[in-house]
């Protein structure tokens, strides 16, 4: 679950949101200048994680970031030859860049308070704080990281720059505490040269250890089974974070239910019953810096169906569910590469969509801007574009499965009546779309990344689309496997 990204104009913050950080000075409104990569990673870096903790605040049409403090963590387990990124995919970009002028580094991710500008509460004028961080290699020389955030017009804009030096003695160079356990679930190599999975357990008590690695192998094993992920499989290490929990289980307040769970994690964030979010982010980075990380997976032990996943920050999935391992797969999708969500029927947290006046950055959906999909070169010749494809008869279908789906969770949301209606609506719509004759080829389908109209998706089906779905379309499988070589 995570919303098209470029959904707000930026407004350069206002004294009074700055009066409430307190926390550093913020630029906006200037458009960054594009730089040239330099030199091999050893001459340009130690070899250590520097992570950079700031804060955004704002509402749905403002927004400020301020600087809380420089932490250095372990080794670099990120990137060491593809250091930059020549198209971002996300709604933030950070950038190392040298007193020169020269790009040292750059990556690109969503987060958690653009997603809640989309949101009624942002709209309705309410402001709010959402701590973040950012982690980049630690420069051998002084540098800046600045930080910038693409506007509806699709360009980037300034909002912070923040200056770093070796020596500067107000870095926290506290060794990382040891808290609870890493455990290797498969590891062949070293982290500069693998893509690193880390799963942090979360709401697993000290009896639920064995289970946890249980849960996490069943899922791995799944998402390991699907292209292209089973193409690289031996590149691809995965380790587990075992904090446990002093009660079995995750925050809901729908259901009344509190807890003190280890990285604090919870239902009905964003206003959504079932987006698992954490919005304490100083305590995941401190406990997940305890292993090499390239992307990271919070597992509750929850029945309840329920995740989330945003681009370049982290995933959540409900391991107990029935769908889990489809959870687990499509949410990585979305963390990984930056995927939207294809489906555009079922209920969201994100109120206050814009209208759609550019082509989207994600890879797999397209506005038809200029006729033709991004993807173009993987649609033959003999493929209309539009794809026709019996969408009313697909769209009464879902909606009343969402009808029904609705009904239970204003009742109290049974887990297993809703597992049973999420098996009927994935057989009948699968059954529906197995007659259709473009089900098998890549196009242009109506009906993506939450909009009815207006936005096209490249297949029939995909994980990214449907439960049910059996693997990735070919563009959403492009998209992830030139994310993950960027690692080795």
């Amino acid at each position: 679950m995570s919303p098209v990204p470029g959904v707000r104009a930026l407004l350069a913050g206002t004294s009074t949101l700055c009066a409430l950080l307190a926390l550093g000075a913020a630029t906006g409104g200037t458009e960054r200048s594009a730089g040239a990569a330099h030199g091999p990673f050893d001459a340009q870096f130690t070899g250590r994680t520097l992570r950079a903790d700031i804060v955004h605040v704002g509402d749905a049409g403002r927004e400020t970031v301020g600087f809380e403090r420089w932490r250095l963590e372990g080794p670099w387990p990120g990137p060491r030859r593809a250091l930059t990124v020549a198209s971002p995919r996300g709604e933030y970009l950070a950038e190392l860049v040298a007193p020169s002028g020269t790009l040292l580094y750059s990556t690109s991710f969503s987060g958690i308070f653009a997603e809640w500008q989309t949101t009624a509460e942002a709209a309705a004028g309410r402001v709010r704080a959402f701590p973040a961080s950012v982690r980049v290699p630690e420069p051998r020389r002084p540098a800046r990281l600045r930080l910038s955030r693409r506007g509806e017009d699709g360009r980037f804009s300034v909002l912070l720059e923040i200056p770093w030096a070796p020596d500067d003695p107000a870095v926290d160079r506290r060794p990382v505490a040891t808290v609870g356990e890493v455990v290797p679930l498969r590891v062949t190599g070293t982290p500069s040269e693998r893509f690193d999975l880390l799963i942090a357990g979360e709401g697993y008590t000290a009896a639920g250890r064995d289970k946890l690695l249980a849960d996490a192998r069943r899922l791995v094993d799944a998402w390991l089974s699907v292209e292209p992920m089973a193409g690289l499989a031996d590149r691809i290490d995965v380790r587990v974070l075992f904090v446990p929990a002093g009660r079995r289980g995750v925050t809901d307040p729908r259901r009344d239910r509190w807890r003190a769970s280890p990285f604090g994690c919870a239902y009905g964030s964003l206003g959504s019953d079932r987006y698992v979010l954490t919005l304490d982010d100083r305590r995941l980075r401190e406990l997940a810096a305890q292993a090499p990380y390239d992307a990271l997976v919070l597992l509750l032990d929850e029945r309840k169906y329920g995740g989330g996943g945003i681009y370049g920050l982290w995933a959540t999935v409900a391991a107990d569910t029935a769908p889990a391992a489809y959870v687990f797969v499509h949410e990585l999708g979305h963390s990984i590469a930056g995927l939207a969500d294809e489906y555009y029927l079922s209920s969201v947290a994100y109120d206050n969509l814009p209208p759609v006046t550019r082509e989207p950055v994600e890879p797999n959906v397209t506005a038809l801007i200029d006729g033709r999909p991004k993807w173009a070169d993987l649609v033959a010749e003999s493929t209309p574009i539009p794809t026709p494809w019996n969408k009313d008869a697909f769209d009464r279908l879902v909606r009343g499965f969402e009808e029904r789906r609705r009904a239970i969770t204003e009742a109290g949301g049974d887990d297993d009546a809703m597992e049973a209606l999420f098996a009927e609506q994935a057989r009948r719509t699968g059954e529906l779309l197995a007659r259709e004759p473009f089900r098998d080829v890549v196009g242009a389908f109506e009906g993506a990344a939450y909009r009815t109209r207006g936005l096209w998706r490249p297949a029939l089906d995909c994980l990214m689309f449907r439960r049910g779905a059996t693997g990735f379309c070919p563009v959403c499988r492009r998209a992830i496997e030139s994310e993950l070589r960027r690692y080795f």
